[in-house]
């Protein structure tokens, strides 16, 4: 067989690929400048053109809903927005008058003029739009053409190569053909890494696709965990991947077996496995991991991902579809936790020489009342559309909780008095600071339940900055009084009737499972792809031996 040629990419989902490499090639909409005389005929096809468009788009936003949910279906709406833009249909319509040119040809100038001048603006959100315009453009130069929309991969299933890929182009992709994606443009975060992920096949982003038609149709690897692309491999290449492969499988296979199954040990005792979730599309892979329900969400991610102060309504809508989509099952939303790591530009915050020991958390919403009002009345809003709990991040006092409870008070006097219907909901407290871990016995006569934050508790019991590279090697989260520590929460906790659990990321480290259960925690929160993994744990233990 082959050379062996290997390109580095960035991966953004692990696992591995083996198969035929499809170069994914654009249907070239060649537009030619056709002089017309019935300008009046040539706007009404642009019109109708565009009623064809919003009936297309329509119809990719509700497939899109179904496959990768709300969050990224968006991308359709904003694309029907953008064909009643009136200075895009003023544009297109001038020119059809002034120069008496076909709707095809002003319609790509058109697209050309208004993209250049997104791709050139400072502001990042506004460059992508100038791929949404020349998308949108397209669709209706295709449909004045008649040319059929669609991507055809021929029978058998492929790795896909592309430059990038639209929304649109994705959506209309046969899923059940791709077992990779790989592009040379895209970020981490970009839809096609967002859709790989929720297929759960792996995807390279930056990898330097030259030459594509010599691979097009060549046998090819996609290694997700190293982040390569192997074209031509030899015999030996070949052999080892299909070897891990399988061994993927058999682990895959294994662990879909337990879906369904209670999470509990040989002598009967349960524990409840929830997922942490960062955005209202990460949903899905909650419920395919059959989580029992979410124990964080971390919903500044919310504001990370704005340009501004998300409205009550944005939250709302956000917290009122995970609640829906969980279908009552619990979902703890945590309120918002920046600072420290997470800056945002927005809040026009200090620096600050600690910013792990800063304003952050808690802190800023107890000081700017107003931010912490608005997010308090889009959770207690969408309470009512599921079963919603909250808690706060990084507290230290009783007084806290106190002033919490009456800004509490506040928000649903006021949602009384507009007769926005809410419910009662539990609330709770993250234990992250060695003071909440000491006074948790007076903690706990002020709220419904505990969730440690191992990550934070951590770096403060030992002093340590997790971020820093050079103490990785003392940074030890089995350390014999990080879990004291935790014991000493289950137990106080308890005492005042309170249900414990951790979210940090040590809830996923298997080693502790044992312990955990034995020290009585009532909940693990670990991230989605852990769900299984841990169950299996759970279900091999017997805790009376």
């Amino acid at each position: 067989m082959g050379n062996n040629m290997v390109l580095e990419g960035k991966s953004v989902f692990g696992g591995i690929a083996i198969g035929r490499l499809a170069v994914y090639k654009k249907k070239d909409t060649q537009v030619k400048r056709i002089k017309i005389t019935d300008t009046e005929a040539e706007i009404q096809r642009f019109a109708s053109a565009k009623k064809t468009a919003k009936e297309q788009l329509s119809g990719l936003y509700e497939k899109a809903l179904k496959e990768v949910g709300e969050v990224n279906a968006m991308i359709f709406e904003v694309h029907q927005m953008m064909l009643d833009d009136l200075d895009y249909n003023e544009a297109v319509s001038n020119m059809i008058q002034i120069q008496e040119v076909n709707a095809e040809f002003a319609v790509a100038s058109a697209s050309d003029n208004f993209s250049q001048m997104f791709a050139a603006m400072e502001d990042e959100y506004m460059r992508e739009r100038a791929a949404d315009i020349k998308d949108v453009s397209n669709r209706i130069i295709a449909i004045l053409q008649g040319a059929i929309d669609g991507v055809t991969i021929g029978e058998e299933q492929v790795i896909l190569l592309a430059d990038d890929l639209a929304p649109s182009e994705t959506v209309q992709l046969d899923k059940s053909k791709v077992l990779s994606f790989v592009t040379k443009y895209g970020s981490t975060n970009s839809h096609t890494a967002i859709l790989a992920r929720t297929m759960n096949i792996p995807a390279l982003i930056g990898v330097d696709l030259k030459n594509t038609d010599e691979i097009d149709g060549k046998w090819g690897i996609v290694d997700g965990y190293q982040g390569a692309l192997y074209v031509e491999p030899d015999e030996e290449t070949l052999s080892k991947y299909e070897q891990m492969k399988r061994e993927d499988e058999q682990k895959r296979h294994l662990l879909q077996e337990l879906k369904g199954k209670e999470n509990i040990t040989l002598d009967g005792t349960k524990i409840n496995l929830y997922a942490n979730i960062g955005s209202v599309a990460d949903v899905a892979n909650v419920l395919k991991n059959d989580a029992g329900g979410i124990g964080l969400f971390r919903s500044e991610f919310l504001y990370l991902e704005s340009k501004d102060y998300p409205t009550e309504e944005a939250q709302f809508s956000a917290y009122k579809t995970v609640a829906e989509r969980m279908a009552g099952k619990k979902v703890i939303i945590r309120t918002l936790d920046i600072g420290a790591d997470k800056q945002v530009d927005y809040f026009n915050m200090d620096k600050e020489e600690n910013p792990a020991m800063g304003y952050r958390a808690i802190r800023i919403c107890l000081d700017r009342k107003e931010i912490f009002k608005t997010q308090l009345r889009a959770i207690y809003r969408a309470s009512y559309y599921g079963i919603i709990s909250i808690m706060f991040p990084m507290i230290i006092s009783v007084q806290e909780v106190k002033q919490i409870k009456e800004i509490i008070a506040e928000v649903k006097a006021e949602l009384d008095r507009e007769g926005l219907p809410y419910r009662d909901v539990e609330i709770g407290i993250m234990i992250e600071t060695p003071a909440a871990v000491m006074i948790s016995d007076l903690l706990a006569k002020e709220v419904d339940f505990f969730s440690i934050g191992t990550n934070d508790l951590t770096q403060y019991t030992l002093a340590i900055d997790r971020q820093n590279p050079k103490l990785e090697d003392i940074y030890d989260a089995h350390h014999e009084a990080v879990l004291r520590m935790l014991k000493l929460v289950v137990d106080n906790g308890h005492k005042e009737g309170c249900w414990v659990g951790i979210c940090g990321e040590l809830g996923a480290d298997t080693t502790l499972t044992e312990t955990f259960l034995r020290m009585g925690f009532d909940e693990l929160s670990v991230t989605p792809s852990m769900v299984l993994k841990v169950r299996e744990k759970i279900r091999g233990l017997d805790l009376s031996k």
